[in-house]
């Protein structure tokens, strides 16, 4: 029987600040004392999934978090260590790991390129450092470059850049200067991000106090329009809403996402699907480590896809790419509904749609309303 391809996520939740829109769960204060048991716990709950290993074809491995770049890089080898024993990681071919400007030393990202990371992804988000001041982040400019220049130095020649664009008192202009500075720096895969105000995070209350006011939709529509054309004039292409790069690097990890592929993921919080069921981990690094002591699964809870499910999160994320949807994807018991509301949805969408009878997907236009698309096409 064929295997399926997948990927594996690991989260590591440790950051030096909590910066003041981040939902990720991730935590500042933590006793380093401990992180040996909590990279022994990480191994274990590896472990427990190598009876499930033989079911797929892992080609792909991400390392997020939180801020994994600050951690002694013998505990990513300790990952990798667990990793190999326990799944077969022969044919992975992309093994990202984020990182932040000025926080991956030298010899910290040396010692990661040897263990066999060969993708960085950098949490950029501006150039401008009054907006990173605003956003909270802990760098400044100069080490954004400092921190790509040591990357190549070392040989890394797939480096993605993450980007925020709908910041309170970023302009047009500001906005094109940190475009230009990306392409400048010859980066091979561009995120571009819109900020997001999300519950329980400090920016939501700044605002809901309204000591914060937020830029109205029409700026973020022409920020992101800019992106589009800027990027696109400099040899990028937008494979993905948020997605640009050069022939060739895309992010194969999250294509496992937006076509609904198995993800086995590890550590607290982390979202994993196989079999038609999601599940996702405490929240909770105390929690966590003492519920694999006691040899029991990490897991919060989980959910069985219906078909329905299955259906809508086909649309919602097959849309988003530039290979759109795929119809044959699609369980039979649902077909029809999605081709009726394709059909009632294309007098409102029609503009922004190419659709065939193989096929949905965005036209250029359309990759601006992709939420709302997606929200209206649900069955």
């Amino acid at each position: 029987m064929a295997k399926t391809s997948s990927g594996i996520y690991i989260h590591i939740p440790f950051c030096t600040i909590k910066c003041f829109y981040c939902d990720y769960f991730s935590t500042a204060s933590y006793d380093e004392d401990r992180l040996p048991l909590f990279f022994n716990s990480l191994s274990k709950e590896i472990e427990s999934y190598k009876d499930i290993a033989d079911n797929f074809t892992f080609d792909t491995i991400f390392i997020g978090g939180g801020t994994p770049s600050i951690i002694n890089p013998k505990y990513i080898e300790n990952i990798f260590n667990a990793l190999s024993i326990n799944f077969d990681l022969s044919h992975t071919t992309e093994i990202t790991l984020e990182i932040n400007p000025g926080e991956a030393a030298l010899e910290n990202l040396k010692a990661l390129k040897n263990i066999g990371v060969n993708r960085l992804s950098v949490g950029v988000q501006s150039f401008n450092n009054k907006i990173l001041h605003f956003l909270t982040r802990n760098h400044k400019k100069r080490d954004i470059f400092q921190t790509i220049e040591n990357a190549r130095k070392l040989g890394f020649e797939n480096i993605n850049c993450d980007i925020l664009y709908n910041i309170p008192n970023q302009t047009q202009s500001t906005w094109e200067e940190d475009l230009t500075a990306l392409i400048d720096l010859d980066i091979e895969h561009i995120s571009c991000y819109s900020l997001v105000v999300e519950q329980g995070t400090e920016l939501y209350q700044l605002i809901k106090d309204k000591d914060i006011k937020m830029p109205d939709n029409d700026n973020s529509y022409y920020l992101y329009k800019s992106a589009q054309e800027i990027l696109g004039k400099k040899g990028f292409f937008q494979y993905e809403v948020t997605s640009w790069s050069k022939r060739n690097f895309e992010c194969k990890h999250n294509y496992h996402y937006w076509k609904i592929d198995p993800c086995i993921s590890f550590g607290p919080s982390a979202h994993g699907f196989y079999e038609g069921k999601r599940y996702w981990n405490v929240k909770n690094i105390d929690k966590y480590i003492d519920l694999i002591s006691n040899e029991r699964f990490p897991v919060e809870s989980s959910e069985k896809l219906s078909d329905k499910d299955i259906a809508n999160e086909l649309l919602g994320f097959g849309i988003r790419t530039i290979n759109g949807l795929d119809f044959r994807k699609i369980p039979e018991s649902k077909k029809n509904d999605v081709y009726f509301s394709i059909q009632n949805n294309l007098k409102k969408w029609g503009n922004f749609l190419i659709y065939s009878d193989k096929k949905l997907k965005l036209a250029k236009n359309g990759f601006l309303f992709a939420d709302a698309i997606a929200v209206d096409l649900m069955i």
